[in-house]
Formats: C-alpha cells, sequence, structure tokens
C-alpha cells in the first residue's frame, strides 16, 4: 500500500461496484485525470465482468483486472471509492481499515447502528462519508441550512425527491440528509419532526412537521426540491442531476482531500470547505 504522505505524484484509487453505472463513471474519471491513477476494481463474485480488464469497456486497457478478491482489489492502493449497497460497504470498511486505505462512501441506506460501526472505523482510517457526492448538492445543502435559519416554522416544509426504477432504497439518502441539514439549522432533530408517508385521512398538516415524497420511475438520474411555503409566498429549492459524472467528480476532489489524514470521519462540507 502506498502511504497517503507518500511524494508519489498520483493518488492511487480502488473502485468498488466497478462494472455499474457508477462505477464505470468514477474508472473514466480516474483515468481522465493527471493526478489519479486506477489501482483496483472490485465487483461481487459471479459478475461477468469479473476477470475483465476494468477499462475494456473504454476500448483501452489499465493493467487493472475487475475480481471479488477484496484484498487483491485493495492491494497498492492508498484510497477506495465505494457506492454499493450498506452490507458490502462495511465489509470493505473493515478491511480497508485492516490495510490502512482511506475510504471515499457514497453509498446511502445505512441504518443509525451502521453509520456508528462506520464511526468507529474511521477512528482507524480516514473515510469521507457523504449520502451525495455532487459539488452542486452539497452547494444546495448550505443554502439549504441558510434558508432554514432564516425561516421560521410558519413555512411548511415538503422535501421531494425522483430517482430512476432501479433505485432500491426511499426516500433518497440526499433528501433524508436535507431534512436532517434543515432540522439541525433550526436546532430540531429530523426524527421528531419527519413525516415519510401520507395515506386516508390524515388531518391537518402539523405545524413544523418536514414532509417527504417519494417519485421512482424511468432513468431520472436525481432530482431534489425544498419547497418552504408560507402565507402569500413560496420559496422552491432545486438541484437536478442529469448525469452521474457530478458524483464522480465530486469523488475524486474527496479522495484528494483525504491525502495525508491518517483518521477521521468528514463529509462533503469539510472537502469543499462549507463548513461555518
Amino acid at each position: 500500500m502506498t502511504d497517503a504522505s507518500s511524494s508519489s505524484p498520483r493518488r492511487r484509487v480502488a473502485v468498488a461496484g466497478a462494472s455499474g453505472r457508477m462505477g464505470r463513471m468514477l474508472i473514466e474519471a480516474i483515468a481522465a485525470s493527471d493526478d489519479l491513477q486506477l489501482a483496483g476494481a472490485l465487483d461481487v463474485a459471479g459478475s461477468p465482468s469479473i476477470g475483465q480488464d476494468a477499462t475494456a469497456f473504454l476500448g483501452r486497457s489499465s493493467g487493472v483486472t475487475i475480481t471479488a478478491d477484496l484484498r487483491a482489489g485493495l492491494q497498492g492502493a492508498d484510497a477506495l471509492i465505494d457506492f454499493t449497497r450498506p452490507e458490502g460497504t462495511l465489509a470493505h470498511a473493515a478491511a480497508c481499515a485492516e490495510a490502512g486505505v482511506q475510504m471515499v462512501v457514497g453509498t446511502t441506506g445505512f441504518s443509525d447502528e451502521q453509520k456508528g460501526e462506520l464511526q468507529a472505523l474511521a477512528q482507524q482510517v480516514a473515510m469521507v462519508l457523504a449520502p451525495n457526492m455532487s459539488v452542486g448538492v452539497n452547494v444546495t445543502l448550505k443554502l439549504l441550512q441558510q434558508a432554514a435559519r432564516a425561516l421560521d416554522d410558519s413555512y411548511d416544509i415538503e422535501i421531494i425527491e425522483a430517482h430512476h426504477r432501479h433505485k432500491v432504497d426511499a426516500p433518497s439518502g440526499t433528501a433524508i440528509k436535507m431534512g436532517e441539514v434543515i432540522a439541525e439549522a433550526q436546532g430540531t432533530r429530523l426524527a421528531d419532526r419527519a413525516v415519510y408517508e401520507r395515506y386516508g385521512h390524515t388531518g391537518e398538516r402539523q405545524r413544523g412537521s418536514i414532509g417527504f415524497a417519494t417519485v421512482r420511475g424511468g432513468d431520472i438520474v436525481g432530482d431534489h426540491t425544498v419547497l418552504f411555503a408560507g402565507t402569500g409566498e413560496r420559496v422552491e429549492i432545486t438541484h437536478k442531476s442529469s448525469s452521474r459524472a457530478g458524483y464522480a467528480q465530486g469523488s475524486l476532489r474527496a479522495v484528494r482531500f483525504l491525502a495525508g489524514k491518517r483518521s477521521g470521519m468528514f463529509d462533503m462540507f469539510d472537502v469543499l470547505g462549507l463548513d461555518d
């Protein structure tokens, strides 16, 4: 493994879920970068891509073979980028902590207990954990923080998100993060305010609640709108993704941010310098 403080001109990066849509976008972004190098490519056992060159889909050879062997896939890597599933990510995180390989985690759907496991592992190796790696989304989160501080609970808050038909968790991790940012900015907890379902005779909207609405269909990459509905006016803050390229570029910024960091849990506000 190359040490994080090495003078090597390029950081060596492994990618989990290498044959998936996000995995391929990450591999393409790494291949196009001037300061990063693909060091490993992981996929689940039984994937038809196992044994293939990781950049074969680009019509070129990288010399990196897609493997289901976690130890082999991490060998020589400085950092692993992981956009897979919670159980897989936790297994990868344990291996990374043991090997001293940093992690950039874009996986969503973690339980509170699983987040706690990642926090514990981050005491051994540095991680960036964010439900959305897009630079634009994280700027949107900052705008939501500012709006929530300025608008009191006379403004009803609704979070509407839309994703492709294949997404397996709802609401999206980004939508939940938006709710958490808003609640925290107003000195409260999302768990005490969230309304995730409405059906039948629900009665009046409860003052201070934060509602969620989920849309799943087609190939929508990711749309999020937060509505602050007051008396006589509405404020809407929206972010729309037209491709996964923004997630990939944000992930590479997170890899660069981790250079030289031994341990600790960070988020994209840290990476982008958006913290107060």
